[in-house]
């Protein structure tokens, strides 16, 4: 038949043989003659109308198809899948380095997207008197219908000047700038559309041309580790024999512990996990300082087009884990994405929260909490409205005491005390001096 919608209907209300046959008959329409994608997903919807779980068309009433003790709250989670999916996911990625470690090219390749398309980089010239700058790129995202609004905070400037020893105080004023914004609309009225720019996760590359860590590596670290999860990037892998990456892997690993510097540690797989999961999670654990390389070029190597570079001597491609650890950089960066915001809303958020409720605030001119630092004290201008904020309830106590003083003397009066009215004009004058 041609009207699938009338197959669909005899297929409720006949017996189960005759269900068989029609479904055998609309197997057989399918397979061999074409129709419109609208009507064979009318005939499919109309087939599966009895699968519905709490309602049935032949009683037209509710009813529970499951077994006996089935309530459903098994559905749960499905119901969080639905709502997280509506509203989609944000997560804001900053990337440090210095200039010409790829940065941007490894930004795009994780995500294969194009976040600069407008970006002019500067001459040597320019860049004598440049200062460390905060450029924060918002793109979204969508992947089979899952929607991720990323924002990408890259710090142009950093690391060039000659004197780089205050480069890195924009890029913590930045982060603290992001906590102090959402601990002010989170302690606002209206909670429901809270915008979360803070800062997830920090890529840090590292130069491969040096023996391990720089000493503005190890100050900007140390600086930024309680602020914001940190995982250490090796830029330009491909420089680097196998040997000399892992020899350099050891020796950044070294200096991290011996300076104490807190970067970001996967989380152990639980005991319920299945086993390919526990030896992903060791392998990434392993590569710890991931040395990656980027590019955004597609060059036909083994009779295939994929991502690389081209050299006289072979192809580097990225997202070979032989070559370098690109693809495991974004399997941490996607598997691991809730943890880091959950670490940064438990640990970092946490810590900025307390600490500012600890040191007491107050709202500066854009509405944001500012600390009161104990070593500079109030403002002039606070004191002076605190001196006379004093003083009005001074006043105000002077004038509460001097009418409990005029009751009492009606009081006395009234009752024809011993007292005489001069005593009260003494009692007076005193209060009043």
């Amino acid at each position: 038949p041609h009207d699938f919608t009338a197959v669909a209907l005899c297929w409720l209300k006949g017996p189960k043989a005759e269900r068989e046959h029609i479904a055998y008959q609309g197997s057989l329409i399918i397979q061999y003659r074409h129709f419109q994608c609208r009507c064979l997903r009318t005939f499919f919807l109309m087939m599966n109308l009895l699968t519905l779980p709490f309602f049935s068309l032949q009683q037209g009433q509710f009813s529970n198809p499951e077994t006996p003790g089935y309530v459903g709250f098994a559905n749960l989670p499905n119901q969080v899948h639905r709502k997280s999916v509506k509203k989609g996911f944000e997560f804001t990625l900053m990337v440090v380095g210095e200039s010409g470690l790829g940065k941007s090219t490894l930004i795009n390749s994780l995500f294969l997207t194009d976040l600069y398309p407008e970006r002019v980089i500067p001459g040597a010239a320019e860049k004598i008197e440049r200062t460390v700058q905060i450029e924060a790129s918002t793109v979204e995202i969508e992947e089979r219908g899952v929607k991720l609004r990323l924002t990408v905070v890259d710090t142009p400037g950093y690391g060039d000047a000659i004197n780089s020893q205050d480069c890195f105080s924009t890029i913590i004023s930045y982060i603290d700038d992001q906590f102090e914004r959402y601990l002010h609309d989170e302690s606002g009225l209206n909670r429901r559309h809270i915008v979360d720019n803070r800062v997830h996760c920090c890529f840090y590359f590292i130069s491969p041309l040096g023996h391990g860590l720089k000493p503005l590596d190890v100050q900007f670290m140390k600086a930024i580790h309680n602020k914001v999860n940190v995982v250490p990037v090796i830029a330009k892998a491909d420089t680097l024999t196998l040997r000399e990456r892992e020899r350099l892997k050891r020796r950044i690993l070294d200096e991290i512990d011996e300076h104490g510097i807190k970067i970001y540690h996967l989380p152990d797989a639980e005991s319920d996990e299945d086993e390919d999961f526990k030896e992903q999670t060791r392998i990434l654990k392993a590569s710890i300082p991931f040395a990656v390389v980027g590019s955004n070029q597609q060059i036909e190597a083994k009779g295939k087009k994929v991502r690389g570079r081209l050299y006289p001597w072979g192809v580097v491609e990225v997202e070979n884990p032989e070559h370098n650890d690109f693809l495991k950089l974004r399997i941490m960066l996607i598997t691991h994405m809730q943890d880091l915001q959950e670490v940064t809303q438990d640990l970092h958020y946490e810590n900025f929260r307390s600490d500012r409720l600890k040191r007491g605030g107050r709202l500066s001119s854009h509405g944001y909490i500012l600390p009161l630092s104990p070593a500079k004290g109030p403002e002039p201008e606070e004191m002076d409205k605190d001196m006379i904020l004093q003083e009005k309830e001074a006043e105000v106590k002077c004038f509460k005491t001097l009418d409990n003083f005029s009751l009492i003397k009606k009081t006395f009066i009234c009752h024809g005390s011993a007292f005489s009215s001069s005593m009260f004009n003494i009692l007076g004058n005193i209060l009043n001096c």
